[in-house]
């Protein structure tokens, strides 16, 4: 059964000990269902062709004004004690992918948070609902949380470090350090209708991109969604 929209957007949680480390996060979460993904075809081609305009020319060695919020990003990862140029930020490894050879195209669906990850900069993460249990809880990791992912095209169970901030449901870890590594348990998929999405920014006191890129997506899935946002 699909978990509610308006569930999975009002139960979720920052835990009291990652907002005493990273006062300045903020998670703008954005649940759609009923999603009609065949009209959503039509339209990602030109926000995938925008997402490739806006990183031609990006270079990890000449970041400007513009990447001042993927900075932010990579010193809280080292304040984890993250090599940021080892594990990347979501944002980062997509940038440097769609800089070298475009947006990759997974699905209509992940295209259109991916495409807006790039030309807003900032991190997001997508759920399928279907496959979510309970709230979705940012804290940091004891260590014994499950972690589902692949390695060699066989499912395995990872187990995040002890003090790595992760985001979980009831069932185990969805997305280790912040938003580095999602779970293959509650990707997106060709037939996922019911999706939440979990924008991340660091850039207080007004998030002005992750707020924008909040609405892109809002008027992007609203035609052919229902929508809840918070």
């Amino acid at each position: 059964m699909s978990q509610s929209r308006l569930d999975w957007v009002n139960t979720a949680v920052i835990d009291d000990a990652m907002s005493e480390r990273c006062p300045n996060y903020r998670a703008v979460l954005v649940a759609a269902t009923a999603i009609d993904i065949e009209a959503l075809r039509s339209s990602v081609d030109a926000l995938v062709a925008r997402a490739d305009e806006s990183a031609q020319g990006w270079s990890a060695d000449t970041l400007t004004d513009a990447d001042a919020h993927l900075v932010q990003w990579h010193e809280v990862y080292r304040s984890f004690g993250v090599n940021p140029r080892r594990i990347r930020v979501s944002v980062d490894a997509l940038l440097r992918r769609t800089a070298q050879s475009g947006l990759p195209r997974i699905g209509p669906l992940v295209d259109t948070y991916n495409a807006l990850s790039v030309i807003y900069r900032v991190p997001i993460g997508g759920e399928d609902l279907h496959r979510y249990q309970g709230p979705a809880r940012l804290h940091l990791a004891v260590g014994d949380e499950p972690f589902q992912t692949s390695s060699n095209g066989e499912l395995i169970t990872e187990f995040p470090d002890a003090g790595e901030p992760v985001w979980s449901d009831d069932i185990g870890v969805t997305c280790r350090r912040w938003n580095w590594r999602q779970t293959n348990r509650t990707a997106i998929t060709d037939d996922t209708i019911d999706a939440g999405f979990i924008i991340d920014s660091l850039d207080a006191p007004d998030h002005s991109a992750a707020l924008r890129c909040a609405d892109h997506l809002c008027e992007t899935l609203a035609p052919i969604a229902a929508i809840t946002r918070r």
